[in-house]
């Protein structure tokens, strides 16, 4: 292999394993027309924080945003405020709006990372199988009654059991002849996913209880009316230990993205990176999948248009990723439970209708492939 090639991918990965002193400059690492890092991190930062207090207004009752504002003050030594708005707004609407946060940014990270993992362009968190599995873990739960001594945490538990088993499963069949290969990932969480959701469907046939058929798939479709605020740390922790985690490999997850030759000559050991992101990947998943249900197109779509706005750096994509997701979610929500009040619409639903044609349009408005090229 002649030497200059090896300098030109070594540049282009971005000096993965060089110090800040041997990164290319800002023209040679990001194509034109994506915006500058110190520019969209800090508007994103903002919009996110916009987001989540204008969402606390949004309900069954509209309120002020000042008066959002009032009752977040009084939480933080500000004056006191009524009883039923620090109900409505900080016992309510607060844990729900976090819990948005905490998905969306979990989601659009993990898709992020699965993309650049199998390298294919329509990869999502979910084919993993995991998802899968935790629908089956959730089913049981809804539909026969199990871990019902655990309370209002069965739910979560027995998803997050059948995502872990379909975890390990995946895992061991993906191992059974090496190390983790995309092609053999893709085939295996595929294969898995589609046995789990035919187990999950034939679980909501054979029960009588029609309001329990209803909450699965209710439940499957993705939702954040169960968040409160013992169930919101869980997620909020794992979500920024394991997207810390993934962040402290950007370098990495940059060059397995220009190809695992390319890794391999940088002296990345691929298996080892391959099975650790695996291993990340599956409880992020899972645990998001277990407080919120499977909510589609959110892992798929979002690291598209981060790449499209700041190019596929993942020291820029991952972090950008997890806000643009947070506050799109945050906002899907806000649809799904006041668009046909009282009723409900599931998250899913609506991340399809509003989500779709959103990248649609980015997509004709710009010209893009996938990593980021343009």
């Amino acid at each position: 292999m002649p030497r200059g090639w090896i300098g030109h991918t070594m540049n282009a990965v971005g000096g993965a394993l060089s110090p800040p002193t041997h990164l290319p400059s800002p023209k040679a690492g990001a194509p034109r027309g994506r915006l500058s890092p110190g520019i969209v991190l800090p508007a994103l930062l903002v919009v996110t924080v916009l987001s989540a207090v204008c969402a606390l207004a949004f309900g069954s009752e509209m309120l002020p945003v000042s008066t959002v504002v009032d009752v977040v003050h009084s939480r933080f030594g500000g004056p006191p405020v009524t009883r039923s708005e620090l109900a409505i707004v900080w016992g309510i609407r607060a844990p729900r709006v976090l819990l948005g946060l905490a998905v969306g940014a979990g989601l659009a990270v993990a898709g992020a990372v699965v993309q650049t993992l199998v390298r294919n362009a329509l990869a999502d968190p979910h084919l993993l199988g995991v998802s899968s599995g935790a629908s089956v873990g959730a089913t049981a739960v809804i539909t026969t009654g199990l871990f019902a001594g655990a309370g209002v945490w069965a739910l979560s538990f027995g998803a997050m059991i059948g995502a872990l088993g379909a975890a390990i499963l995946v895992f061991t069949i993906a191992t059974l002849q090496g190390g983790i290969t995309p092609l053999r990932l893709v085939l295996t969480g595929t294969v898995t996913a589609s046995a789990l959701s035919a187990i999950a469907s034939f679980l909501v046939l054979r029960t009588n209880d029609s309001q329990a058929a209803q909450s699965v798939l209710f439940w499957l479709l993705g939702s954040l009316a169960g968040a409160s605020w013992d169930k919101l740390w869980a997620p909020v922790i794992v979500v920024f230990l394991l997207t810390a985690a993934v962040f402290a490999l950007h370098g990495w997850l940059d060059a397995l993205a220009a190809g695992p030759d390319v890794a391999a000559s940088l002296g990345i050991p691929i298996r080892t990176l391959r099975n650790v992101l695996f291993g990340v990947l599956a409880a992020l998943v899972g645990t998001m999948v277990a407080v919120s249900g499977a909510i589609a197109f959110v892992g798929l779509v979002i690291p598209h248009v981060t790449r499209m706005l700041v190019g596929a750096r993942h020291r820029v994509v991952l972090p950008a990723a997890a806000l643009i997701g947070a506050s799109f979610l945050v906002w899907v929500d806000v649809v799904a439970r006041t668009s046909l009040r009282p009723t409900e619409i599931p998250l899913s639903v609506v991340t399809g209708v509003i989500g779709a044609p959103l990248f649609l349009l980015l997509l004709g408005r710009r010209r893009y492939r996938f990593g980021g090229s343009s």
